[in-house]
């Protein structure tokens, strides 16, 4: 691990990353209804016990017939007749075989039956309940989707670790999994410190401010598959802080915003001291987000975010989220990223990685990205508006319009074509 600057005491966000990380052990495994496990981690290999298909079948409407019977050099002035002796609807089981000169109608999905090597669709047909005219010829093997062509018998179809999404939880309905193993989601409880706060259901007057930040916490939690657990807040000195933190260490995670500073109402280092916390860095080297403290207390990860509410959320992205998707048994743990091109000037120290609050689109095919506008930790509306982050690495001082960069999506929209991007003029959105 590189150790903090020895100037700045900052952690590089990547070595802040690889610490959470390291510390985060996945969680134990559940039992649970393959209609509950959308978004779910799984957590054993699914294997196939029968093939699917398990039988072949028919992948058109037609008549399954012999190839040799239909081959013809003129088709379409003299074509083969065979005589039909059964008709096989879809869920039914053929009970003939297929002899010389002769076809069986079948549908769709049904069984190929024995003696038929090929099927013809009905549009290349002309026929009677009794009999079937060949016109067009069809290569020996055509139409018939072959046993196992989906899945094996045996084969390992969904891997441990999988996230499930519509499609795997289709496979495990078509391999008859009702219920499967999944990992457990992380429970994190959350808490916002300071005597200026006030909640949504109480009082207040104006010297307070709402607590916003529990609440895009909550959901943040929430979309990356945990369960919100809100402690509320916590009031400015050692005693509340530490009572509603020893709340929250039933949980899997703590999460912690305001209180990490430097001032003198900062309490958060001290408690955590005083609980007998084992803690890695309390700055990381990121704007915003430069007060972020992480370690373990009581063996359960515990974060310091900062109090303003993008810097919350921003550094949420960075460092609670993906040691929550390893809790859960994730195989991956970062946002999607992609190159686009930048439409704006933005300049900056050569002192800490900056994420900038963008509006992501594609234009002829090419992605582009600029700001949401002003970028105050404190606009919460920069992220009310953004669909990903610009990533600007520590190094870089200055980018200019038609420059690349790094963006991490935060929805996908940005996937659709010639969408407008909005233009900051400081004004008020229509809606209001």
């Amino acid at each position: 691990m590189k150790a903090p600057d020895a100037t700045t005491g900052l952690t590089p966000l990547h070595d802040a990353q690889r610490i959470v990380l390291d510390a985060a052990i996945p969680l134990g495994l559940e039992k649970i209804s393959i209609l509950d496990t959308l978004g779910r981690v799984l957590g054993e290999d699914i294997i196939a016990e029968r093939h699917n298909p398990p039988w072949d079948n028919s992948a058109m409407d037609g008549f399954a017939v012999r190839a040799e019977d239909i081959q013809q050099e003129h088709p379409i002035s003299k074509p083969v007749t065979l005589t039909v002796i059964e008709d096989v609807p879809a869920g039914k089981m053929p009970t003939k075989s297929v002899g010389r000169g002769q076809a069986i109608r079948i549908m769709t999905g049904a069984p190929i039956p024995n003696g038929a090597d090929t099927v013809l669709k009905v549009e290349d047909t002309e026929h009677t309940p009794d009999s079937v005219r060949v016109f067009k010829p069809e290569p020996r093997g055509s139409n018939i989707r072959p046993q196992g062509e989906d899945v094996k018998k045996g084969d390992c179809i969904i891997p441990k670790g999988t996230t499930i999404r519509s499609g795997e939880a289709g496979m495990l309905a078509i391999l008859a999994k009702s219920f499967v193993l999944v990992y457990q989601r992380p429970r994190v409880a959350i808490l916002s410190t300071g005597d200026e706060l006030a909640d949504l259901d109480e009082r207040f007057s104006e010297e307070k401010i709402i607590n916003s930040n529990s609440y895009g916490i909550a959901a943040a939690v929430q979309e990356a598959g945990g369960v919100p657990i809100l402690l509320g807040i916590a009031r400015d000195t050692p005693a509340a802080l530490k009572e509603k933190i020893s709340h929250g260490l039933n949980a899997d995670i703590l999460v912690l915003s305001g209180g990490v500073s430097m001032g003198d109402y900062d309490f958060t280092k001290a408690v955590f001291r005083d609980l007998g916390a084992e803690m890695n860095f309390w700055k990381l080297a990121i704007r915003p987000g430069q007060p972020l403290a992480f370690g373990k207390i009581q063996g359960k990860l515990a974060f310091g975010l900062p109090g303003n509410p993008v810097s919350s959320m921003v550094t949420f992205e960075q460092l609670v989220r993906p040691a929550m998707l390893k809790l859960a048994g994730a195989r991956g743990y970062g946002r999607p990223l992609l190159e686009a091109v930048f439409q704006e000037k933005f300049s900056k120290r050569t002192d800490r990685r900056h994420f900038l609050r963008g509006v992501l689109w594609r234009e002829d095919g090419v992605f582009k990205v600029r700001t949401t506008g002003d970028q105050g930790s404190g606009i919460l509306t920069s992220m009310v508006k953004a669909n990903c982050l610009i990533d600007i690495p520590v190094e870089v001082e200055r980018i200019n319009p038609g420059d690349s960069v790094t963006v991490q999506l935060l929805s996908g929209s940005a996937w659709l074509e010639q969408a407008a991007p909005m233009v900051s003029t400081g004004h008020r959105p229509s809606c209001c």
